[in-house]
């Protein structure tokens, strides 16, 4: 499940930016589907403003629920129900560069544990997915009450009484100072240079560990 919506604080429409001739969003659709194979739902909300991501996700063949702006653990709720989901893959619409075998491997992690929510630990910020039963998502939404809980969906899951566990990164991949994920038009300045310095020497999707040598070579550069 992806979700997204134009209305950021910070940098307002950052899911339709372009990265490498694609808005942002494609590159997020793109990971996903080649990592997992499994359907890709774009979870966004029912402002008007949001109509033109809407319109985008359809082209990129995903499937759209709407459901409201700040409650975006309602938003997911009302997916699993639309969908009759067991289990959910969140990902957000601001991370371009997750790890290709994220997805598989927090859902594997999440079903062999029998727990109710997976996370990576140690992958750099905006790398990471997160997997959950819909059974927890759903008591997650029947109980938790406090805002911050209702908009960020998973913190309520990793503190009151769930069964959480998380997969450590490969030794290649654990580069927790990097940052991946677009919040700020910094953000986006350098995610587009590393991509495009990335994809001058592999394929896309990129694969994560290239992503990180690559920033490792950009950053001696600049010294």
């Amino acid at each position: 499940m992806l979700q997204a919506r134009m209305g950021s604080t910070r940098l307002p429409g950052k899911v339709l930016a372009d990265l490498r001739g694609q808005p942002i969003l494609a590159h997020c659709v793109e990971r996903l589907r080649a990592s997992s194979g499994l359907p890709v739902i774009v979870a966004t909300t029912t402002k008007p403003e949001d109509d033109c991501l809407v319109r985008e996700a359809e082209r990129l063949g995903a499937a759209v629920v709407r459901g409201p702006e700040c409650d975006v653990l309602a938003r997911f709720a009302q997916v699993v129900a639309e969908f009759a989901l067991t289990t959910v893959i969140r990902a957000t619409a601001d991370n371009p560069a997750v790890d290709l075998d994220a997805p598989l491997r927090t859902l594997t992690a999440l079903l062999s544990a029998r727990a109710d929510h997976v996370v990576d630990d140690g992958l750099p910020p905006g790398a990471t997915v997160e997997a959950m039963s819909a059974a927890a998502l759903l008591r997650a939404a029947d109980l938790a009450t406090a805002d911050y809980d209702r908009e960020h969906v998973t913190p309520f899951l990793k503190r009151d009484g769930f069964a959480t566990a998380t997969v450590p990164a490969a030794a290649h991949l654990c580069c927790p100072g990097l940052r991946l994920s677009v919040d700020t038009k910094d953000d986006l300045a350098f995610v587009r240079d590393l991509f495009a310095a990335a994809e001058a020497t592999s394929p896309r999707p990129v694969p994560l560990a290239h992503l990180i040598r690559t920033a490792a070579r950009l950053a001696a550069r600049r010294q």
